[in-house]
């Protein structure tokens, strides 16, 4: 895991709207920026707002493709970045070499973050601090499904490796987890993790807070509403 405040900062020019209003000071969190509906084309605007965000890379692999010229060789990354606080993303990159995969993983990340509310929904514990999750919570991305509930503090995250990852650098400490379907492939796992955290409360484009909701029973059909009134 590499901290992006140890790597000496590039000049920056900012070629967009949003990235101007936040070189200027008149943006200064990433909650205003998801509130606003603005979308994020720069990943130095996450720089600026995000400054303790760290990175882990899941996983890198060659891919192969036939062009006219004979077999082109590539290297693709995934990666995912978290400030242990709420913000969570993952994105994949592509390159000639490890190193520039990489790097357009965790540019491809920081466009797409996402600010998670975190809670203590275990009953053993209503110790009220942010240590845990609010109430279970399910995502599905592929064939890979992810299934979170709230655990008690010193508990730990009891969760594959990947979802682990997701889990510490989103700022969750306590947790059990499930999975089902093909938890080998790590950008689906990790995606569905993602999208299981999205469920509990999260800042969403042009949006307010959402708050996390129970599922309704569905509705009866209106035969039988009547029937059951008679």
């Amino acid at each position: 895991m590499r901290d992006r405040r140890d790597e000496t900062p590039r000049a920056w020019t900012p070629r967009t709207d949003l990235g101007r209003k936040v070189a200027a000071g008149e943006v200064t969190s990433m909650e205003q920026v998801l509130k606003s509906g603005a979308k994020v084309l720069e990943p130095e605007i996450v720089d600026v707002l995000l400054p303790d965000l760290k990175d882990e890379v899941l996983e890198v692999s060659s891919t192969q493709r036939m062009t006219a010229c004979g077999r082109k060789m590539q290297m693709r990354a995934i990666a995912v970045v978290g400030n242990r606080n709420g913000a969570i993303a993952v994105g994949v990159g592509k390159g000639r070499e490890t190193r520039e995969a990489v790097a357009e993983a965790i540019r491809d990340a920081k466009k797409h973050v996402t600010i998670i509310q975190l809670g203590c929904g275990s009953w053993e514990c209503g110790c009220g601090t942010p240590h845990s999750i609010l109430q279970e919570a399910n995502g599905k991305s592929g064939t890979t499904q992810i299934t979170l509930k709230p655990a008690p503090r010193g508990i730990g995250i009891v969760a594959g490796k990947v979802t682990r990852k997701v889990l510490e650098l989103v700022g969750v400490k306590d947790a059990w987890t499930f999975a089902k379907g093909r938890t080998r492939n790590k950008l689906n796992t990790s995606i569905a993790t993602i999208k299981a955290l999205e469920t509990l409360g999260h800042l969403k484009k042009g949006k307010t807070w959402q708050e996390p909701t129970e599922e309704q029973p569905a509705e009866q059909p209106a035969a039988e509403t009547e029937a059951a009134a008679q």
